[in-house]
């Protein structure tokens, strides 16, 4: 029996294919675990060494974990290029899944900023390996034409959503009431069990194709990548070398490094891109329209993300966590992200399934420019609380939870419509890359809020959210302005 014969046939799983399982319960344990790290991170980083913390500035802090996340994204090019032409994606996983784990276990351990730093870079790095690739094996688990496809993509998301949910509860309550230490070990527990689990199942219910790299480097390739990756790093070497020469080498001037590295990254992908003679006229044009929608996918990502960073010591500093019995930890109000994703799903499916019936469903950038509108308004809405009771007050927890509640509307516009118009505009010989692009734009978005976030100071939270919101919003007017000619630039594609 061929392949696609033995996919159809597999169904142990819901209805889905047994590797399906492997493949959820994996990914769910990793975002627990990343989810869970970043909950505390920030506080880790800026209490003072006498409440556990490393007593960097709340400004620093901010920013590094901003560039934190842009890199996670960086490197999930990284990720993709291995696995199609080295390790394969069922490797490239599980020795991203261990550099994960190390990473939370140096985190672990009490030995200062050197150990945060050590585990940014296995963390990032890790990440960037797995992510991408346990994606592209969900899709590998289904034949071209199998039905099953949309559903099993929607149960694999909400095992991600569903280990993010719980994440910041547990390593919060952990990492805030106990210990910052201790909420990092339960994150390496999280990463082990995906590790175990992921080993163990994958080699009875994973396909062996994944073991082997779909186009695997040629000797010559190998040289030439070898001397590339050597000559970045001796360029990059140099730039360090010369900023310390000068006098010039702190945290803040790395990151910001850092954050020129991932907003040039795409830039030179598009110019790779249009420049290539493999692109036909017909890709060329629905390129030019994909750029538009990346920028602002960047912006709303930059919004977004800010929630484990400037919503994050908002919760600490400016909000009122006891209500009478009950404690809130600051790093539960990170689970509403995942919360609100879950919540909403299943409501945007059936809107578009109905308007698609009616032949009413907007058009990707109808549906980006309002994206932008709601990401607008959710920053906008956090400058009332701050008006009406002052920067010095703790208001009530109401007014965080409304914030993400209409941030998450943007995200349902954005994110997913992402994902499918990316697939839709790439050109042929570069889809891979294409989906690289669109992790690029959240990279490039959280390197952007690497040097913003450090305006968001107290006394000038109002001038910060409304900046930022205006921002959006006005991207949004512009996008709108621009429906008809990005529409045509599609050239057919919706």
């Amino acid at each position: 029996m061929d392949g696609q014969g033995e996919k159809s046939l597999d169904h142990a799983f819901f209805g889905q294919p047994k590797g399906l399982q492997t493949l959820f319960f994996t990914e769910m344990w990793e975002r627990f675990s990343y989810y869970g790290m970043r909950a505390i991170l920030l506080y880790y980083m800026y209490f003072s060494v006498a409440k556990g913390g490393l007593g960097f500035s709340p400004t620093t802090a901010a920013s590094v974990m901003a560039i934190y996340g842009s890199l996670v994204f960086l490197t999930s090019v990284l990720g993709g290029y291995l696995s199609d032409r080295v390790w394969g994606s069922r490797k490239t996983v599980l020795y991203g899944g261990i550099l994960i784990m190390f990473g939370h276990v140096v985190l672990s351990l009490p030995f200062g900023a050197g150990a945060l730093f050590i585990s940014i870079v296995l963390i990032t790095v890790g990440t960037g390996l797995l992510k991408p690739n346990v994606s592209e094996m969900v899709g590998a688990l289904y034949g071209e034409n199998d039905p099953r496809r949309d559903t099993g993509f929607t149960i694999f998301v909400f095992g991600i959503n569903l280990g993010s949910f719980i994440a910041p509860i547990l390593v919060g309550t952990v990492g805030m009431d106990f210990n910052f230490h201790a909420g990092f070990s339960l994150a390496a527990i999280g990463m082990f069990f995906a590790l175990i689990y992921y080993y163990f199942s994958g080699k009875k219910t994973l396909s062996i194709d994944g073991l082997y790299p779909s186009d695997p480097l040629e000797p010559d390739d190998l040289n030439r990548l070898v001397l590339e990756i050597i000559g970045g790093l001796a360029v990059f070497a140099a730039i360090i070398a010369g900023m310390w020469y000068f006098k010039v080498l702190s945290i803040d001037n790395f990151v910001l490094l850092l954050s020129i590295i991932a907003i040039l990254t795409p830039i030179i992908y598009f110019v790779v891109i249009l420049r290539s003679k493999k692109v036909t006229k017909t890709e060329h044009s629905r390129v030019l329209a994909y750029i538009p929608l990346f920028i602002a996918a960047a912006v709303f990502w930059a919004i977004e993300e800010q929630g484990s960073v400037v919503l994050a010591l908002f919760a600490e500093n400016q909000t009122n966590n006891n209500l009478g019995f009950l404690h809130i930890n600051a790093t539960w109000y990170q689970s509403l992200n995942p919360l609100f994703i879950m919540i909403y799903t299943p409501l945007f499916a059936f809107l578009w399934t109905y308007l698609a019936k009616r032949k009413d469903e907007p058009s990707s950038p109808a549906k980006f420019t309002w994206g932008m509108f709601f990401a607008g308004l959710s920053y906008l809405f956090m400058i009332i609380p701050i008006f009406l009771f002052g920067s010095s007050a703790k208001v009530s927890p109401l007014w965080l939870i409304g914030s993400w509640a209409i941030v998450e509307i943007a995200e349902m516009l954005i994110s997913p419509i992402g994902l499918s118009v990316t697939t839709k505009l790439a050109p042929k010989a570069f889809e891979s890359q294409m989906m690289s692009m669109w992790f690029l734009a959240d990279a490039a978005g959280q390197a952007v809020n690497s040097q913003i976030v450090k305006f968001y100071t107290p006394g000038h939270e109002i001038a910060y959210f409304g900046i930022v919101g205006l921002v959006a919003i006005a991207f949004g007017v512009v996008l709108l302005l621009m429906i008809k000619p990005v529409k045509k630039l599609m050239d057919g594609v919706n």
